[in-house]
C-alpha cells in the first residue's frame, strides 16, 4: 500500500484557517476613476477567455506526448488553475503589484490576502475596473506560465516535485518579474521596457525554466535509445490550438485594461501574427521537402501568438504580419538545431516559447509606434536587448537553483519502472482510456494501448 501523504491537504487545510483568522493590519486603498460599466464587462470576458487557455494548453500538450503520459501532461496544466489560484490570493498579487521594493518586488503585505482588493479601482493598476477585477485578470497570467513549462519535463517528472517547483517559481521568478515589468515603479517599466501582455513575463521566463528543466531532469529513455516520438492524438492538439488562439484575445487585448482603441488594435493584430505564423512555419516546412502536417501548423500558430503578445498593442496589423512570419522561421529553425542536439525539451517549450517570446521582444523593439527603431529611436530598441538579458539569466538561472532546491525535498524525476509504466498509472492510477487497463488488465495494458491507438481511439 503506498504511504500516505497528509502535508499538502495539511497546508490547504491551514490556508482556510489562516483566511479567517488572519486579519492584516488594513491600510486603505488609493481609489483612481468611477468605474466604467462597459471596461468591466470587457474585463470580465477577457479573464474568462485568459482561463480558457490553461485547458487548451492541456489538449495541446497532451496530444503530443506518448498515450501512456496523456492525463498526466494534462493534468500538470489543470492543476495550476488549483494551486496558483490560491497562491495568488494569499501573496502573489501582493509580490506582483504590491507597493515596490527597489522596483524588484512588491511588499508581501500590501494585499495579503487578497486584503484592500475589492470592488473600488485604483488609479495605477485599475482606474476604471476595480481592483479585483484587476487582480483576477492578472491571476490567469499567473496560471498558464508554469503550465507552460511542464512540456519540457514531460513523461518523467514526479507530479509532488512539480507542485513544490510551481509555487517556487511563481513566488520567486513570476511574480518578481510581474512586477519589473508591469507594476509603475518596477525596474524594467522604468527603464522603458514594453511588454504589452507578457512577452517577458510569461514566455521567456517560462521558456528558460523549460531550458533549465530539460537540462536539470535530464534525457527520457526513448530520447537516449533515439526512438521515434508517435504524438498520441493529433485531433486534441488541434483542438488545444483552437482553444489558445481563443483565448488569446483575451489574453492580449483584454491586456489594454478597457474596452477601447488599444484593446481592438491588440486583436487584430493577434489574429493575423498567428494566422501568419501558422502559414510560415507549415510553408516552410512544405519548401524543405516536408508534408504539410497539422502538428506543424498547430505549433506555427501559437508560436505566432506568442511573439505577437508583448508587441500587439504597440504595432500595426501590417507590422504582425512581420512579426509571426519572422518569429515562425526562427524558432523552426530552433526546433530543428535542438533535434539535433541531445537536449530533451520533450515539446520544444523552449524553441517555442523562449525563442519566440525573444522574437517579439526585439521586435517590439524595433516596430512600437512613435519610440522603436522604425520611429527613428533607438533608446527602446537598446532597453530591450538589455532587459532580454537580465530576463534570460534570471529566469534560466533562478529555475536552476529551484530545481536543486526541489530535487533536494522531493525527487524531481520518476524512477525508471514509473517512466516505463508511464505517468499516467505510475502517479495517478488512470489512463486516458479508463479503468480497463487497471487491475488484472494492466500486465497486458501496453498493448491494450497500442491495439486502441492504431485502431484510431
Amino acid at each position: 500500500m503506498k504511504r500516505a501523504t497528509p502535508f499538502p491537504f495539511l497546508m490547504l487545510v491551514a490556508l482556510a484557517i489562516a483566511a479567517l483568522v488572519v486579519k492584516p493590519a488594513h491600510k486603505p486603498t488609493p481609489v483612481g476613476e468611477a468605474i466604467n460599466s462597459g471596461d468591466v464587462a470587457w474585463m470580465l470576458t477577457a479573464a474568462a477567455l485568459v482561463l480558457l487557455m490553461t485547458p487548451g494548453l492541456s489538449f495541446f500538450y497532451g496530444g503530443m506526448v506518448g498515450f501512456k503520459n496523456v492525463v498526466s501532461t494534462m493534468l500538470q496544466s489543470v492543476v495550476a488553475l488549483g494551486v496558483i489560484s490560491l497562491l495568488w490570493v494569499l501573496v502573489g498579487f501582493s509580490l506582483a503589484f504590491g507597493d515596490s521594493i527597489g522596483g524588484f518586488v512588491g511588499n508581501p503585505m500590501t494585499f495579503f490576502m487578497f486584503d484592500g482588493v475589492g470592488e473600488l479601482t485604483h488609479p495605477d493598476l485599475a482606474p476604471t475596473i476595480p481592483l479585483v477585477m484587476f487582480a483576477l485578470f492578472q491571476l490567469k497570467f499567473a496560471i498558464i506560465t508554469p503550465a507552460l513549462i511542464t512540456g519540457s519535463f514531460a513523461e518523467r517528472v514526479r507530479f509532488s516535485s512539480y507542485l513544490l517547483f510551481m509555487v517556487l517559481f511563481s513566488l520567486l521568478i513570476y511574480c518578481p518579474l510581474a512586477h519589473m515589468t508591469w507594476h509603475p515603479d518596477g525596474f524594467f517599466r522604468k527603464m522603458g521596457v514594453l511588454d504589452f501582455a507578457g512577452g517577458t513575463v510569461v514566455h521567456m521566463s517560462a521558456g528558460f525554466a523549460a531550458l533549465a528543466g530539460a537540462l536539470v531532469l535530464g534525457r527520457r529513455k526513448s530520447h537516449l535509445a533515439n526512438e521515434a516520438h508517435s504524438p498520441a492524438n493529433v485531433p486534441f492538439v488541434l483542438l488545444g490550438t483552437g482553444m489558445l488562439w481563443f483565448g488569446w484575445f483575451g489574453f492580449n487585448a483584454g491586456s489594454a485594461l478597457a474596452a477601447n482603441g488599444a484593446a481592438t488594435m491588440a486583436f487584430g493584430t493577434t489574429n493575423t501574427a498567428s494566422a501568419a505564423a501558422m502559414l510560415g512555419w507549415m510553408f516552410f516546412d512544405w519548401m524543405r521537402g516536408h508534408k504539410p502536417s497539422a502538428l506543424g501548423a498547430c505549433i506555427g500558430a501559437v508560436v505566432g501568438l506568442v511573439a505577437i503578445t508583448p508587441a500587439a498593442g504597440f504595432v500595426t496589423i501590417r507590422e504582425s504580419i512581420i512579426i509571426g512570419l519572422a518569429a515562425s522561421v526562427i524558432s523552426n529553425l530552433a526546433v530543428n538545431l535542438r533535434t539535433k542536439s541531445t537536449l530533451d525539451d520533450t515539446l520544444d517549450v523552449f524553441p517555442c516559447h523562449g525563442v519566440g517570446g525573444m522574437v517579439g521582444m526585439v521586435a517590439t523593439g524595433i516596430f512600437a509606434a512613435n519610440v522603436g527603431l522604425t520611429s527613428g529611436l533607438t533608446k527602446t530598441f537598446f532597453n530591450h536587448l538589455i532587459a532580454l538579458v537580465i530576463v534570460a539569466a534570471f529566469s534560466f538561472i533562478g529555475s536552476l537553483i529551484l530545481y536543486k532546491v526541489t530535487d533536494l525535498i522531493i525527487p524531481l524525476r520518476v524512477t525508471q519502472e514509473q517512466e516505463d509504466e508511464g505517468l499516467d498509472l505510475s502517479q495517478h492510477g488512470e489512463t486516458a482510456l479508463g479503468a480497463e487497463l487497471l487491475g488484472g488488465a494492466h500486465a497486458n495494458g501496453q498493448a491494450h494501448v497500442e491495439m486502441a491507438v492504431g485502431s484510431g481511439v
